[in-house]
């Protein structure tokens, strides 16, 4: 049981390190794209949440996955899959991933939208939250481009993603 427990420990400080590929402030784990991990005699299968379908980085975070937990000892082998249910939902960040978004200069989504369907985010950078909407289209399909009008700079937000949408 003791061998279990630091593998298992060994395990989720490896997930830890596997940063968003277009993220370099966040964790997977963060950002709660980590569903589950089960370990039977060295092997490992972990389920992840994409953030939105069609991800191109989920090729990348599979790969970054299987590298980290082949470096913990007790793990032999690898398997990474990729589920929709249930949905990942923005809700998932944790505060940390929500502080490593800030860090990185990306908004992170409001954790409750107003009951209108609309949603308001802080600027990243000054921290008003006299922002306008530039474009819902930003780099990636989970991101959208923000202006502030206190400091006087674009930013991109993470788009707000509920089951209740």
């Amino acid at each position: 049981m003791v061998i279990w427990e630091k593998v298992r420990t060994d395990i989720e400080a490896a997930l830890s390190t596997v940063k968003d590929p277009e993220i370099s402030s966040v964790s997977i784990v963060d950002l709660g794209m980590v569903e589950d991990v089960q370990e039977e005699n060295g092997e490992v299968a972990v389920k992840l949440l994409p953030t939105f379908m069609g991800c191109p980085a989920l090729d990348i975070i599979q790969k970054n996955v299987e590298e980290a937990l082949l470096q913990v000892d007790g793990v032999d082998e690898v398997k990474v899959s990729f589920i929709h249910h249930p949905p990942w939902t923005s809700e998932r960040i944790t505060e940390k991933g929500r502080q490593g978004l800030k860090e990185f200069g990306i908004a992170p989504p409001p954790k409750k939208l107003e009951q209108t369907g609309e949603w308001k985010v802080d600027c990243p950078y000054c921290g008003s939250p006299y922002t306008t909407m530039e474009n819902i289209f930003g780099p990636t399909a989970c991101r959208s481009i923000l202006y502030c009008s206190s400091c006087k700079n674009p930013f991109e937000a993470m788009k707000p993603v509920s089951t209740m949408l």
